[in-house]
């Protein structure tokens, strides 16, 4: 049910930007929880792989469609490997402190 326009680059680029715009936010605000802390660094990468997978779509016939894609696949294999060393941090440090709230996790500071 197309309503007369259609989706054009300009808004794939657009909801891409408020969604890395809402993960900067998110990251700042937020600085107790750090399951918080890593959903929105994974929300970021998700908004430059929408940009990526727009630009390959949108891209000329003559042009090589295919390289956005490759990157996407590269930064979701990074995302992957990222959420789950970072949960296996996250539940050794909640064995070995009880908590995780950042705040309280000072041990690396110098």
């Amino acid at each position: 049910m197309n309503m007369g326009g259609s989706l054009t680059l300009g808004h794939y680029l657009a909801l891409g930007g408020m969604l890395f715009a809402l993960s900067v936010i998110g990251i700042f605000l937020n600085r107790r929880n750090l399951i918080v802390l890593l959903m929105a660094i994974e929300l970021m990468l998700l908004a430059v792989n929408l940009n990526f997978v727009a630009f390959s779509h949108y891209l000329p016939v003559e042009a090589d469609r295919m390289a956005g894609q490759v990157f996407v696949f590269f930064i979701l294999t990074v995302a992957a490997a990222e959420s789950a060393i970072g949960l296996a941090i996250l539940v050794v440090l909640f064995r070995n402190r009880e908590s995780i709230n950042v705040e309280e996790l000072d041990e690396l500071k110098g």
